[in-house]
This record gives structure tokens, C-alpha cells and sequence, in this order.
């Protein structure tokens, strides 16, 4: 059985709703258990992230970057930095903003970079867009075309109706992803002692 957890912050409720449909998609693979968390509370309880094998975290662009609850979250990581705790787990990110760009990349890349900090693998988004298929914009998978994590366009205040088809269709096939890309993996030792010098 693989554990992962999905972390994210939502304010309105938009990027909750994409978290959900991601531990949907995580979800719809056999031996997987998937855990939605809030940011806001594994700030003050950052060794519970030593219970799951992979991470999916979340948030919403706020001026360029994640919010300050996501960042609290990743400051408080500190000491498992400084004992490599989090070394060889699986990570991916995903964001959401009101505008199709919005500056949704530099959000992932603030993920990316916390992530390669602790030795963690990070997964990004293979699904093809696929409106050069034929598939109209809104309901094509990947209309955004982002290939580091996901990001997903909220349009309208409630965030039951905000999402295009194809978002929620990306949502769904990244958690499935990366939960087959955590079943995949196998390792004899830990990453930790594998990286040991040999004197």
C-alpha cells in the first residue's frame, strides 16, 4: 500500500475542489490511500509528513507565488531538511489561478525548488493537451499546456462551477499519474545510505 498526501491551502474553495479531484484520480488506483491535508496545519505538525510516501501539494497563485500558508508549511520543514528525512519521496505540484497564465509557472517552480532542497523526485505532467487532437479547448486535457505540475484556471466565484471540463479531466488523469508513477517505484535501501560515501 502506498500513502500519499495531498497539501494544499485553499482560501474560496478553488483549489480545494482541484485537491479533491486529485486524490480522486490517486485514488482510482488499487493499494493507494490518499490523505487531504491543509497546509495550514502540518505547519505546526511537520513530522507527520513521515507518514506518507509521496506528496501532492497545492495552491493558489497569489501574486506570482503560493500563498503564505503553503510557504509557512514549507518553512516549517526545516529539520527534516536538516536530516534528509524526505530524501527519495515522490512529489508533484499543482495551482490554480483566475487568469489562463496568471504566473501559475513561477508557483511551481517555488515547489520544485522545496522539493529537489529535500532529495525529493519530482513528477511533473505528461498528459498531452489535447486540443491538438481535435478536442475543443475547454474540454481538453492539459488546455493550459503545462508540463513542471498542474494548473488549473478558476473563472467564476463558486468553485463548484468555476473549472472547465478539461481541468477537472487534467485533475483526475494527474492524480491517477502520479500514484501509478509511486507504484512503480521500488527501492532495496534507502536513499540516505545509498548516497554514503564509501571510506
Amino acid at each position: 500500500m502506498k500513502i500519499i498526501a495531498v497539501i494544499y491551502h485553499s482560501a474560496h474553495g478553488h483549489t480545494e475542489h482541484i485537491a479533491s479531484l486529485v486524490a480522486e484520480g490517486a485514488r482510482s488506483l488499487a493499494n493507494t490511500e490518499v490523505h487531504l491535508l491543509q497546509a495550514e496545519d502540518l505547519a505546526s505538525a511537520p513530522n507527520e509528513l513521515l507518514k506518507f510516501d509521496g506528496y501532492i501539494l497545492g495552491s493558489p497563485t497569489y501574486l506570482g507565488g503560493v500563498s503564505a500558508q503553503v510557504k509557512a508549511f514549507m518553512d516549517a520543514t526545516g529539520g527534516l531538511w536538516r536530516n534528509q528525512q524526505l530524501l527519495g519521496r515522490l512529489a508533484a505540484g499543482f495551482t490554480v489561478s483566475a487568469l489562463p497564465a496568471g504566473d501559475k509557472q513561477s508557483t511551481l517552480l517555488s515547489m520544485f525548488v522545496f522539493c529537489m532542497q529535500h532529495g525529493m523526485l519530482w513528477v511533473g505532467n505528461p498528459i498531452l493537451p489535447e486540443q491538438h487532437l481535435g478536442v475543443p479547448y475547454d474540454e481538453a486535457a492539459n488546455r493550459l499546456g503545462s508540463w513542471s505540475g498542474l494548473m488549473a484556471q478558476a473563472e467564476k466565484s463558486s468553485a463548484a462551477d468555476a473549472f472547465a471540463p478539461g481541468d477537472i479531466k487534467t485533475a483526475l488523469m494527474f492524480g491517477k499519474n502520479f500514484a501509478a508513477t509511486l507504484q512503480r517505484l521500488h527501492c532495496n535501501a534507502p536513499l540516505k545510505q545509498s548516497l554514503e560515501v564509501v571510506g
